[in-house]
């Protein structure tokens, strides 16, 4: 009676395959929160766009 030891099992393989697509969905989540961030703080309250009726040249 010999027994083959698989090195790796189908459960392994789709545990290996969600893991590596939360991995991806958290890294494009970070991305756009970064993303998000920069775009606010890069964004002068005080500007043309910012506050309506001013003029940029103050």
């Amino acid at each position: 009676m010999a027994t083959q030891i698989r090195a790796e099992h189908e459960l392994h393989r789709r545990r290996l395959s969600r893991n590596v697509g939360l991995g991806v969905v958290l890294i494009l989540f970070v991305a756009l929160v970064y993303g998000l961030t920069i775009a606010k703080v890069g964004t002068d309250p005080n500007d043309a766009l910012g506050v309506p009726g001013t003029e940029a040249s103050q």
